[in-house]
């Protein structure tokens, strides 16, 4: 999400808000996804 990734993480984001019809929470989604991808825990 770094350089302008960031329009990546929100496109990852709104599809998963899309997927639970927008029961998840999107900030812990950010922070889940943000995990994921620098392999963070």
């Amino acid at each position: 999400y770094r350089n302008g990734r960031d329009k990546a993480l929100g496109f990852f984001v709104g599809q998963i808000m899309k997927e639970t019809k927008g029961r998840a929470n999107p900030v812990l989604v950010t922070d889940l996804l943000k995990e994921a991808i620098l392999g963070k825990k």
